[in-house]
């Protein structure tokens, strides 16, 4: 059976990275944004490490069978290494509580005068994410 590939130009993105988000993503992992790899994680590829071409534009996977990619990788800390994660805004929302990002600070980004548009809403929070993590690694 041959693959269908996303279409950007007629499917409605299941989510709205672009390579802004990649680059930000990148950060977060340089930063130490912690990953622990399982099914429905979107994943970049920078590296090209992945042979199977991406249904998704740029390189953008989705963890759909960590038997696979482990098959692919090795080992779970391999994934880790060789692949950036892209969380999505659940996730983002999530890690956001977990290192110390307020509620208040979140949904700021909902009472702005102009709403963000979903991708620059993930942007914000990926953002956020990494002022928090650069902030706790400032000398006091």
């Amino acid at each position: 059976m041959k693959p269908v590939l996303f279409d950007p130009d007629q499917d409605i993105p299941p989510i709205p990275f672009d390579h802004r988000h990649a680059r930000m993503a990148e950060k977060l992992k340089q930063l130490g944004l912690p990953f622990e790899p399982h099914v429905g994680c979107f994943v970049l590829d920078p590296r090209e490490f992945i042979s199977v071409s991406s249904p998704f534009p740029n390189r953008i996977y989705f963890i759909l069978s960590m038997p696979r990619f482990i098959d692919i990788f090795g080992t779970k800390e391999s994934i880790v290494d060789k692949l950036v994660w892209l969380p999505t805004w659940h996730q983002a929302r999530l890690c956001c509580e977990k290192i110390g990002i307020g509620y208040d600070r979140i949904a700021a980004l909902w009472h702005m005068d102009t709403p963000l548009s979903p991708g620059e809403e993930l942007l914000a929070l990926y953002s956020m994410m990494a002022g928090a993590i650069e902030k706790k690694e400032a000398p006091k």
